[in-house]
């Protein structure tokens, strides 16, 4: 009698055991080849059959009627390009003529559209100020873009760009001060602090590395506000101390350093002058800073030294260039603290009453820009004419 026989219950059927089928030898690579061939088969007719250009990525569809009516959230402000914290909030909608920029993102390439409901006419953009306009009989093409020219009647950028800003005829005689602010154009912040807080005649000098630097020239000039361009310049401390991309060197050929000025100069219009972003080596090296200069008088700029530094020779060539020059009496902020800069500025104020006429550069700080606003506002009570730039410049000849 075998062990089943006693242990399973009378009457009941054996139990039947699962068992794996065996699969034949090479079933399951060819299983396995043949899903991979079925999925690239798909992709390729999914690719020839489909019209898909934007390759999966996510859209959306609005009509441009939701776009004419802004709701509620859509007044939010919007974050400036130097706000650290990013806007969570969910973008706004444009209303009827609201001028919005598309950026191509393959090519940086910037446009403005007006946005109106279906239907109407596109709104007028907004009418520029004739102290923004820029003349095109004083450009000329170069391998970086467009950049400034004395005009075939001899106008050069340096006298048609400057500000109708001047004193009137009462203050003609009292003494004269002009002061540049520099390295603006950066921070979208401390720029509009500076547009909002100071005067017309003080002059703005933009450094060329910040994004929409034409806009933020068009908008000072349209205020009313001088502007230069900052031109960066090899210091003594470089490469450790880098002013920026196409940095002047006193290591390069002079025409080599004359490209890279045509460079900073393409970067925006209508300036009536450069000045050093650094520098301090290169405008005290004769050979490099000299064919600088003729290349600036050539094309009707003004060239301002910012009194930086002590070395500098750019006055001894200005001259022989016919370069429009001015040199800072004062630089304002050397120290930057409240007290320094009203001291600095008290003894700019000082110089004007002794020579008839005295400059102040200064930086783009933000207790530099109230102590200046707060001079200016008593300024004309204590008998000083606050003038641009261009008003001051001397030793150029029309060509």
């Amino acid at each position: 009698m075998s062990d089943d026989d006693l242990t399973k219950p009378l009457g009941a059927a054996p139990k039947r055991r699962f068992t794996i089928p065996k699969i034949p030898p090479g079933w399951v690579p060819r299983g396995i080849y043949g899903a991979i061939g079925a999925l690239v088969v798909f992709i390729a007719a999914w690719t020839a059959l489909v019209d898909d250009p934007y390759g999966g990525e996510p859209m959306a569809i609005v009509s441009m009627g939701a776009l004419a009516k802004p709701t509620a959230a859509a007044k939010k402000p919007e974050a400036t390009a130097g706000d650290a914290r990013p806007n969570t909030a969910a973008t706004p909608a444009a209303a009827p003529g609201q001028t919005i920029t598309i950026i191509d993102g393959s090519t940086g390439r910037r446009q403005e559209v007006i946005v109106t409901p279906s239907g109407e006419k596109p709104a007028k953009p907004p009418r520029v100020g004739p102290g923004a306009s820029v003349d095109p009989k004083l450009l000329e093409p170069s391998r970086h873009g467009q950049i400034p020219k004395i005009g075939p009647d001899g106008a050069r950028p340096f006298d048609v760009y400057a500000s109708a800003a001047k004193p009137p005829p009462a203050q003609q005689d009292w003494p004269k001060i002009a002061i540049v602010v520099e390295g603006l154009g950066i921070g979208a912040n401390t720029t509009s602090e500076a547009l909002a807080k100071l005067p017309a005649p003080v002059s703005f000098s933009f450094v060329p590395y910040g994004t929409d630097l034409d806009r933020w020239v068009t908008r000072a000039r349209t205020e009313g506000h001088e502007t230069l361009i900052q031109v960066g310049m090899e210091p003594f401390d470089y490469p450790d101390n880098d002013p920026g991309p196409q940095t002047l060197l006193t290591s390069m050929p002079p025409e080599n350093n004359v490209d890279r000025l045509q460079w900073f100069l393409s970067r925006a219009q209508g300036y009536v002058g450069i000045s050093s972003l650094m520098g301090q080596r290169f405008t005290a090296t004769d050979n490099a800073i000299a064919p600088v200069l003729r290349e600036v008088g050539k094309r009707g700029l003004i060239y301002f030294d910012s009194g930086t530094s002590p070395r500098s020779v750019a006055g001894q060539f200005a001259g022989s260039g016919n370069v429009a020059f001015v040199r800072a009496d004062e630089v304002l902020d050397s120290v930057p603290k409240a007290g320094d800069i009203d001291l600095a500025l008290a003894r700019l104020e000082a110089t004007a009453r002794e020579r008839g006429s005295a400059v102040g550069s200064a930086s783009a700080l933000p207790v530099t820009i109230d102590r200046l606003a707060q001079w200016a506002r008593n300024a004309e009570e204590r008998g000083i004419a606050l003038v641009p730039i261009s008003a001051v410049a001397k030793g150029a000849k029309a060509s």
